[in-house]
């Protein structure tokens, strides 16, 4: 089992931040260009709600397996068959406070299986080349709210 894992700090509350992100059924604050909608008519916090994602390449589906507005956090999987070569992928995004300044601290972390070969790689893209892109994108979407 591999984990990856990326923080920042972002400069908005975290309540601010949750607000954003919390509804499973809106992607675009993350920067990846496509369309969002959830399958099957459930709400955008339903656990079990499958976010599907149209980009022009690919579509990538994810399950939603907690969501917690006290915790501020959600957990999701990637859905069969995965868009990528791992196996297992469970992913949770948190945002808490920074009290003393009002800022929040935002973590994603993901444990997934894949060949051990290509263990390394998969933990730096999804850490570099995922995670702190798009939490960077979540950035930039809070600064223009």
């Amino acid at each position: 089992m591999a984990k990856a894992f990326y923080s920042t700090v972002l400069d908005h509350p975290a309540d601010a931040v949750w607000s954003a992100i919390r509804p499973f059924d809106h992607y675009a604050w993350s920067g990846v260009a496509g369309h969002t909608t959830i399958e099957d008519g459930k709400g955008a916090a339903e656990i079990g709600a499958v976010r599907r994602v149209e980009t022009s390449d690919r579509v990538i589906r994810q399950k939603l397996l907690a969501h917690s507005d006290l915790e501020r956090s959600y957990s999701y999987e990637l859905c069969d068959p995965p868009y990528l070569p791992v196996r297992d992928y469970v992913a949770t995004i948190r945002v808490t406070p920074v009290v003393g300044t009002g800022q929040s601290f935002v973590e994603w972390t993901a444990t997934f299986d894949c060949a051990e070969a290509e263990r390394e790689r998969w933990v730096r893209f999804f850490e570099k080349d995922g995670f702190a892109v798009w939490l960077a994108s979540l950035d930039r979407h809070m600064k223009k709210a």
